[in-house]
């Protein structure tokens, strides 16, 4: 079916049944933060209070354009060339076809390239966290690594000089910490000597390291219960455990 044909469809449809499963590329946008530079050195052109770019896609036969606003927000359109209509049987979850699959595959491809390429993760959302995350930053300039895609909400530090890791933050369920609550929470491991964990670990404030060795390392929850200056002092000392 020709895609004009296929867009004066949609036209027809209740846009009420549909609210909701519109733009079902947003997805690829959660837990990502607009990274503004690298939008325009992609080619994004700012116009006002926005960010838009322009794309050939499926044999020069659509022009896709993204717009980007100021909160990192996208929102797409896809242009016919023959006809000038906008096409957006693309944009709807439940339509099908193989023509549409296309469609979809093509744009779904560009926007990932857009995610990939153009926001920073943003997973984690304690102030404490970003606290940390910032002070590694300017002290160390080292970035999270993001190394498993199965477990988006884990990340780690590691030392330029050695590759060795010196901290590792993961979101997990306190329960796990041997807690009395399902509440998810962020914490951060960090490397010391053997015998003063065994000192400092008290099931409230420090705990045995989750998913690491519990003989090196040891888990802090980022909840304030450990104040951000006496944690930036044990990732110090973790950084300098960090050798081969």
């Amino acid at each position: 079916m020709p895609a004009s044909i296929l867009s004066n469809v949609y036209k027809k449809i209740n846009h009420k049944k549909y609210k909701g499963i519109l733009h079902m590329f947003e997805e690829m946008f959660q837990h990502r933060k607009l990274n503004r530079s690298k939008l325009l050195a992609y080619g994004f052109k700012e116009v006002f209070d926005e960010y838009r770019y322009t794309t050939a896609v499926m044999n020069g036969n659509f022009i896709l354009h993204v717009t980007v606003d100021a909160s990192g927000k996208v929102n797409t359109s896809l242009i016919e060339q023959d006809t000038g209509e906008e096409y957006v049987l693309y944009k709807i979850k439940s339509a099908s076809g193989g023509f549409i699959g296309d469609v979809k595959c093509v744009c779904q491809k560009a926007l990932a390239d857009i995610a990939e390429k153009c926001y920073d993760p943003d997973i984690f959302r304690w102030k404490q966290s970003k606290e940390i995350i910032e002070y590694i930053r300017e002290q160390y300039h080292d970035e999270l690594e993001f190394l498993w895609k199965k477990s988006p909400g884990n990340a780690v530090w590691r030392r330029k000089d050695t590759g060795k890791w010196y901290g590792v933050i993961l979101t997990i369920s306190r329960k796990k910490l041997g807690l009395p609550s399902d509440e998810i929470v962020e914490i951060i491991d960090l490397r010391l000597q053997p015998e003063i964990i065994r000192e400092i670990v008290d099931g409230r404030r420090y705990f045995p390291g989750w998913h690491m060795n519990k003989k090196s390392w040891y888990t802090i929850i980022l909840d304030n219960c450990v104040r951000t200056e006496e944690i930036c002092k044990r990732i110090d000392e973790s950084y300098l455990l960090a050798v081969k």
